[in-house]
């Protein structure tokens, strides 16, 4: 064992002394990027800072957008949404919440800094109108708005300028700031501690304006990178769950009578993307600029070995970008693709590209991602080819992905915040340009695919909307942009004394409707 993991576990078990029964112990398999919810726009740090923190609206238990720090919201133009705020809501240091705050959020959220501008595209302005009544802008007939906005959590303006934080800090970038490591939000619980790669506690939050469903005093929520150690603080009643079960170790779980498993399919949809560049990270000319290399790539994939075998028949294999419950998808589009080496060997002939070499970069932030990535690694390595697997943590991988430094990488996209597949289209696929392509990390660049996805962003007929997306996903899928591989498996896991924890398909735990 690793002097990490140890301390990781110690961290757990120290937890477990002080736990009540009121305190949940969440052992996860990653750290926070940051307490700065505008600092990387990663799904999951967001999930967990949504018990602190809080947007005009929100999805509820059925993912379905209802009213949060908005009561109310109408259209008054083409172009501009008027939001109706909640009275009587406080932050966590006992200051008022008002238009003035939603304002200043908006504008770090937007800055031309923040890694979270592609999470409202649309957004051009906004204007307070009194204290409980803002008007946001945006680009004309823009039908996404709320979808956006149930990440785009609201800061206290004054706390902001006090700590010298109105401008977003990027993880990404490796730069810091006072909001990355303290929070002051509406939301039901407030942060009162935090170690950085060892624990973050949060306690209830008594003001909160809504009514809790959950009993919970405290979270305390412990980053516990290795699988075979979050199972066994599990199964040793050291935490009391875990939103990342190993799927190797179902069947150990299945059979411990201390221990609940939920299971199900993530909206995340695992990819692979491609450099298009001129050149690889070598300096060498880059095959992938040619259709019929990529093609190869895909063709020399035998999914139904990966599912098989790294994992263990739980994932769903994938031929659409975006999965069945996401609007934008076409049943059409979703027949994957069958491993055919000869062909791929005959691709690469025919494009000159036999036995060229590329950087393979693979994170830590999948389910069973290293096993995934040494997999296909073997698998194009039979059809010739020649990756070098660059293996980390997402900390290190992610500044590299940002800069356009990768040949080809793994890429997991759950649509969030929107659950739509405009998500994918404008935030990965579309021309990096102002709000578009924030994760284009290839570099891809398609006239006909941005112009049929800036086409969707504008349509109010929600029916020609989807079909626009269809069409654009078809336009990625006929190009080769990315490599769809599979959904991967939703496993949660608790200890028998949770009494009721939803499982919800976005991966993201709502522990204020969670009962101990």
């Amino acid at each position: 064992m690793s002097l990490r993991t140890a301390l990781l576990l110690a961290t757990a078990l120290v937890a477990a002394t002080s736990a009540s029964a009121e305190t949940l112990r969440w052992g996860a398999s990653r750290d926070l990027g940051s307490l700065d919810p505008y600092s990387y726009g990663d799904s999951f740090t967001l999930g967990v800072l949504n018990h602190a923190y809080e947007g005009l609206v929100r999805y509820d238990g059925d993912l379905t957008i209802e009213p949060a720090l908005a009561t109310a919201w109408e259209i008054v133009s083409p172009t501009t949404w008027r939001f109706t705020l909640r009275q009587d809501v406080t932050f966590h240091d006992g200051a008022a919440f008002t238009a003035e705050d939603v304002q200043a959020s908006l504008l770090r959220a937007t800055h031309e800094k923040s890694p979270l501008k592609g999470n409202i595209p649309a957004y051009t302005g906004s204007r307070v109108i009194d204290d409980h009544t803002i008007e946001i802008d945006v680009t004309e007939n823009y039908p996404l708005l709320l979808n956006d906005l149930t990440t785009i959590y609201v800061f206290d303006a004054g706390w902001l300028a006090t700590n010298d934080a109105e401008e977003p800090t990027d993880v990404g970038a490796g730069t810091e700031g006072f909001a990355t490591y303290n929070a002051n939000g509406t939301g039901p619980f407030r942060v009162v501690s935090r170690t950085p790669d060892a624990s973050t506690v949060f306690e209830v939050f008594e003001g909160w304006w809504d009514t809790p469903v959950h009993n919970l005093d405290r979270i305390e929520f412990t980053p516990i990178a290795s699988p075979a150690t979050r199972v066994a603080a599990l199964l040793a009643g050291d935490i009391d769950f875990t939103d990342a079960a190993p799927v190797q170790d179902i069947p150990r779980l299945e059979a411990s009578p201390d221990v609940k498993l939920l299971e199900g399919t993530d909206l995340r949809t695992v990819m692979i993307g491609f450099s298009q560049r001129e050149t690889l990270i070598d300096g060498s000319p880059n095959p992938m600029r040619d259709l019929r290399v990529r093609q190869a790539l895909q063709l020399a994939i035998d999914m139904d070995l990966i599912q098989s075998r790294v994992m263990r028949g739980k994932s769903r294999n994938a031929g659409a970008l975006v999965a069945p419950q996401i609007p934008g998808y076409d049943e059409a589009l979703d027949t994957p693709v069958a491993a055919d080496p000869e062909r791929a060997t005959a691709l690469l002939a025919e494009a000159g590209a036999e036995g060229f070499s590329f950087d393979f970069n693979c994170s830590d932030t999948l389910v069973n991602e290293e096993q995934i990535c040494q997999a296909l690694a073997s698998m194009w390595s039979r059809v010739g080819l020649k990756p070098r697997i660059d293996q980390g943590p997402r900390a290190v991988q992610t500044p590299k992905r940002s800069g356009g430094n990768v040949d080809v990488y793994t890429l997991g996209w759950a649509t969030l915040p929107m659950l739509d597949a405009y998500s994918l289209t404008s935030q990965v696929l579309h021309t990096k340009e102002g709000t578009y392509g924030i994760f284009n990390w290839g570099g891809w660049s398609d006239a006909e695919f941005d112009a049929v996805t800036e086409a969707s962003a504008t349509e109010l007929d929600t029916e020609k909307r989807l079909a626009l997306s269809a069409e654009a996903l078809k336009i990625a899928q006929d190009k080769a942009l990315m490599i769809p591989l599979h959904q991967q498996p939703l496993t949660w896991a608790t200890s028998a004394g949770v009494d009721d924890l939803p499982l919800f398909a976005d991966n993201l735990p709502r522990l204020w409707l969670t009962v101990k």
